[in-house]
């Protein structure tokens, strides 16, 4: 038998390599882009728009009683008390200047908990996805997230957000820094979830994300069997503080974001 999520997770999955695929068609001729920038972080292109109608058009095909929550476009209420809440590129920093770092994200949200996650990169082909209580896999195997006990043995990712205090991460990186530790960022936060969840980075902290960029990230973490901090019941509309980490290291990493935000 079918378990409800599973339908699910492989109808999003397949969406967001196509929507992949379309992101593809304008990073290749990014000399044509429309962009409109707000600053080096806030940008939005024509292909952000048109990646999330395309998306939103699949999911309401399928899914019609469904809500849609996405960064470009106001949100669609649904009947069903199933939310899809979704990014069409993250990392459009990235995107715009040509930086092979950016992904396709969708999560399903129902009853206050993510219960679908894909994070699609396009440039490598790497799919991440997974569903509540299935575990989590890239490119069809299952992963794990890091069997680390300390921050000497691999990266941090971090990100900053112009919704908190820029200056804040200064003081996470100075003493991760002094701890032996290493940070790493590449400008696209969901994709950094999906490394930590793969092994690749030992955790992620980050002051502020919108719900879009790291629901599906953090059930993949959850699934892979690493930790994730609670994040509030308004995570829809208000965002969340993100603390994820293997568990061997979750306990170091969560000390190192609380001295950096306070609680």
């Amino acid at each position: 038998m079918e378990h409800d999520n599973e339908a699910r997770m492989r109808f999003a999955t397949d969406l967001a390599k196509r929507a992949g695929e379309l992101g593809m068609q304008y990073f290749r001729r990014l000399d044509t882009l429309t962009i409109e920038s707000k600053g080096h972080q806030d940008m939005v292109s024509e292909a952000d728009r048109d990646v999330e109608t395309f998306i939103r058009e699949a999911l309401t095909g399928e899914y019609p009683d469904d809500a849609i929550v996405g960064e470009e476009h106001a949100p669609r209420p649904g009947m069903s008390g199933y939310s899809w809440v979704i990014d069409p590129i993250d990392g459009t920093a990235n995107f715009v200047r040509g930086i092979p770092a950016w992904c396709v994200v969708i999560a399903g949200f129902k009853d206050g908990v993510t219960d679908v996650g894909v994070i699609h990169e396009p440039s490598t082909g790497e799919t991440f996805h997974g569903r509540r209580g299935g575990g989590a896999f890239l490119d069809g195997h299952p992963i794990r997230t890091t069997g680390a006990t300390s921050l000497t043995e691999g990266s941090l990712g971090t990100g900053f957000s112009n919704r908190a205090e820029a200056r804040n991460v200064v003081g996470l990186i100075d003493s991760l820094l002094s701890q032996g530790g290493v940070y790493y960022r590449n400008a696209s936060g969901a994709l950094m979830l999906a490394y930590v969840a793969a092994g690749r980075l030992l955790g992620y902290v980050e002051q502020h994300m919108n719900a879009w960029d790291c629901l599906a990230g953090m059930l993949l973490i959850e699934e892979a069997g690493g930790k994730v901090a609670p994040h509030p019941a308004d995570v829809l509309t208000k965002g969340t503080p993100v603390i994820v980490a293997g568990k061997g290291v979750y306990d170091k990493v969560e000390a190192l974001a609380t001295a950096a935000f306070g609680r």
